[in-house]
């Protein structure tokens, strides 16, 4: 009974997973077609919400861009660790030292990202006025994260 226990346990592992892949490229594919929409309009959210002028705006779109471009790669390379760490962990014989491996790699590239994003946020409060700093403040802290996959996938098992 336990190894049909287990074999249940891993289907809906499985499941959950694929569920999880498939609602990321629906969502890529979302913000991929977003993203164009925003390009042909030539502005994006946030420059609108903070009113930025039109001496700012260009300013704001360099930084942006080179921000974007470099953040895309390393949620790719994440993505591409986090991959090889969850089929280690599922392979027939996990590797504690591989699995090690690939969840070292992904803090550091999270790092590697946290550093990048505090310093975005340091070169875009340059091209804010004091009022724009604050709104925009505002907006960041008013963001509540919803957790990760893993969370909410084993929220909603309990």
């Amino acid at each position: 009974m336990a190894t049909y226990r287990n074999l249940k346990v891993l289907l809906g592992l499985s499941l959950m997973l694929n569920v999880g892949v498939l609602s990321g490229v629906v969502l890529q594919a979302v913000e991929n077609d977003d993203a164009q929409k925003v390009a042909q309009r030539g502005h994006t959210f946030l420059a609108n919400y903070l009113q930025l002028s039109k001496e700012q705006l260009p300013l704001w779109r360099a930084k942006e861009g080179r921000f974007l471009s470099g953040l895309d790669a390393a949620w790719q390379d994440i993505a591409a660790h986090r991959m090889r760490m969850i089929w280690e962990i599922f392979s027939n014989e996990p590797s504690l030292e591989n699995i090690e491996t690939e969840r070292t790699a992904i803090a550091r590239l999270q790092e590697r990202q946290q550093r990048a994003v505090i310093a975005q946020l340091l070169e875009e409060r340059e091209i804010l006025n004091s009022m724009q700093r604050n709104k925009l403040a505002d907006y960041l802290v008013e963001q509540n994260p919803f957790g990760s996959l893993e969370q909410i996938l084993h929220e909603r098992l309990d």
